[in-house]
């Protein structure tokens, strides 16, 4: 099950739910007001702390998704100014040596840009981020292994650290796209956007006709905008997609021909 999948039924599972919470809370006020005409009039508290405590989450949890997907993106131009570096530093390399360790390093690069799962491809993907980790080690290898043989030493200054700060990027990249808000988040998130429909059908009790319009633009903005952060946290599967920024590192990789 593809996670644009769950991300869609879940935003509208919550349309449903809050119309039909809409239907609930209004039959309870209604109810409720056949045995106290004022009972629905006493909610407006409640309804003011539900409604600031939702908006308060959703601007957090909006604000975090879209700083996490930016910072996602940085990563990317990150990672190609780091493999970028290394690839020039090889230079420093024996003549003889370096068209094999530049070989390593664009099998490393097309590795890198199909490690990173699309829709259902998960399983290729963990195989490309094994293939990442051996071709890690292999050119860091070869680079230790050719370093004795730079009489200078400069090779082994210049090269290892450039391929540290490559390898370091790539897991900080990992990491980065696994970073996401506890699941309690999202469950609350939902929820208070359930008791905000509840409240406001209880508060509609004293109209005699239902007015679903403001009822259905509010489920449906709420269901958008769950949608929309679901699709921030997970870039890589939806309609709004980091993918747009691996350019840098396709063109990185043609420059290496």
């Amino acid at each position: 099950m593809s996670l644009t999948f769950v991300a869609v039924v879940s935003a509208v599972g919550l349309f449903l739910g809050m119309l039909l919470l809409f239907e609930a809370g209004r039959y309870v006020g209604i109810k409720r007001s056949a045995r106290d005409p004022d009972a629905a009039s006493g909610s407006g508290p409640a309804e003011a702390g539900v409604f600031g405590l939702l908006g308060l989450l959703l601007a957090l949890t909006f604000s975090g998704a879209a700083s996490r997907f930016q910072a996602r993106r940085h990563l990317v131009t990150e990672e190609a100014n780091a493999v970028g570096s290394a690839y020039l530093r090889v230079d420093v390399l024996p003549s003889e040596a370096q068209p094999e360790v530049r070989q390593l390093f664009r099998r490393y690069l097309d590795a890198r840009v199909a490690s990173y799962p699309r829709d259902e491809d998960a399983s290729v993907a963990r195989a490309w981020s094994s293939e990442v980790a051996a071709l890690q080690a292999q050119i860091w290898s070869a680079a230790v292994a050719l370093s004795p043989r730079d009489a200078t030493g400069n090779g082994a200054k210049l090269l290892l650290p450039a391929l540290n700060d490559m390898f370091d990027i790539a897991t900080t990249r990992t990491m980065a796209m696994e970073d996401h808000p506890p699941q309690l988040i999202f469950i609350l998130l939902a929820g208070l956007s359930l008791v905000s429909s509840l409240l406001v059908g209880y508060v509609s009790c004293g109209s005699r006709t239902r007015n679903w319009f403001p009822q259905v633009i509010l489920a449906a903005t709420m269901s958008l905008t769950y949608y929309v952060i679901l699709d921030l946290e997970f870039p890589r599967h939806g309609l709004i997609r980091v993918d747009s920024a691996d350019h840098v590192l396709v063109e990185l990789r043609n420059s290496m021909r």
